[in-house]
């Protein structure tokens, strides 16, 4: 269990790190076959906490000369886990492609774990994803946890992915220390992963693996409703910002409207307080751009424009042919636009691709 160091034989090849939290049978023989493989460099254990009655499991699988074991004296969570284990990697074997991290409950096979070895070291840029196929023989838990999260990592980042919660990914030793600047420690670590791979433009590439639940999955230690809850708060701050920026411009609207009656004017000096609070609340605190400031600024006047104007048209409408109040219009209007000035914020303003062709 000492610290090897990079040697030339394993210095370019993969990591293949484990989290493990009270692990059962199938941990010691998924280690044993991996250390075997000749494309694979060093194995990192981390033990999360486990505590001392499995002790002789993570014992056993040390004494393999490429198996590292490192602990936790108290669980802590697998993101968590998983950071401890990249860290150590980056550290000890920085020529290395990058670190594949695979479960211990038995989820991926030996192979499914080569395979995503071989094609991190061929794509080295790429984040690649072990995708399972969730058909009727999939845990119910399972199935509803991953086409909900599949759904809303849809709608708010664009991304198409058949499986954001796979555990089994080959990840770039050069994205590590973004990923060890984030906050999550638990299962909402993996999908903040995905997060940071839109928002620095990180391609990513989906590689089919075998779908295997060893009694149902029981051996899991993920909880569907609490640490669904973990997961989905990562969304909550693409909302809160857009429902403040909302509420500014709103009120200074309203407040407005009581010392001039002109609509247009009222519009335009609401929409400049809201817009210079959104650009620096969205640009650090939703979407994390690296986006220069001198690229990302005018096409967010350009769209904060545009989008005024589409509201000016809409309220002017609601309350000329419909008949109905302006602050209501306005109101509608906002709401309206709302997911149109998302969308063209995420994929146009904020993107680093966008920036990055500029």
């Amino acid at each position: 269990m000492g610290e090897m160091g990079s040697t030339q034989e394993t210095a370019h090849k993969p990591v293949v790190l484990i989290p493990a939290f009270q692990p059962g049978k199938t941990l010691a023989p998924l280690v044993r076959e991996l250390a075997a493989a000749p494309e694979i460099g060093v194995i990192i254990v981390v033990d999360d906490g486990s505590g001392p009655e499995f002790g002789e499991v993570f014992r056993e699988i040390a004494e393999d000369g490429r198996v590292q074991v490192l602990r936790h004296v108290v669980n802590l969570g697998k993101g968590a886990a998983l950071k401890t284990g990249m860290n150590h990697a980056a550290c000890l074997f920085p020529d290395s492609v990058g670190v594949v991290t695979a479960d211990a409950d038995g989820q991926h096979s030996p192979q499914d774990v080569r395979r995503v070895a071989a094609a991190l070291a061929a794509e080295p840029e790429r984040l690649i994803l072990g995708a399972r196929t969730f058909d009727a023989a999939a845990p119910w838990r399972s199935r509803v946890g991953n086409r909900m999260t599949r759904s809303i990592m849809r709608a708010v980042t664009g991304q198409r992915l058949s499986d954001t919660q796979t555990g089994l990914r080959g990840v770039p030793m050069d994205f590590i220390p973004e990923l060890l600047k984030l906050r999550a420690t638990g299962y909402e670590f993996e999908l903040d992963m995905l997060v940071t791979c839109r928002n620095t433009a990180r391609p990513i590439r989906e590689l089919p693996i075998s779908t295997i639940y060893i009694e149902g999955n029981r051996s899991s230690h993920f909880n569907p409703l609490t640490d669904s809850m973990r997961i989905y708060f990562i969304f909550v701050r693409f909302l809160a910002v857009s429902l403040t920026t909302a509420g500014i411009d709103n009120v200074v609207f309203i407040f407005a409207m009581w010392l001039w009656t002109s609509p247009l004017l009222c519009q335009a000096i609401s929409r400049f307080i809201a817009g210079t609070f959104q650009f620096t609340a969205v640009k650090r605190g939703v979407f994390h751009s690296r986006a220069r400031n001198v690229v990302a600024a005018p096409k967010y006047i350009l769209t904060t424009a545009l989008s005024g104007a589409l509201s000016y048209m809409l309220i002017h409408n609601l309350v000329a042919f419909a008949g109905m109040g302006v602050v209501p219009a306005k109101l509608l209007a906002e709401t309206t636009l709302f997911f149109f000035s998302f969308v063209i914020q995420r994929d146009f303003v904020f993107s680093q691709k966008s920036d990055a062709s500029a």
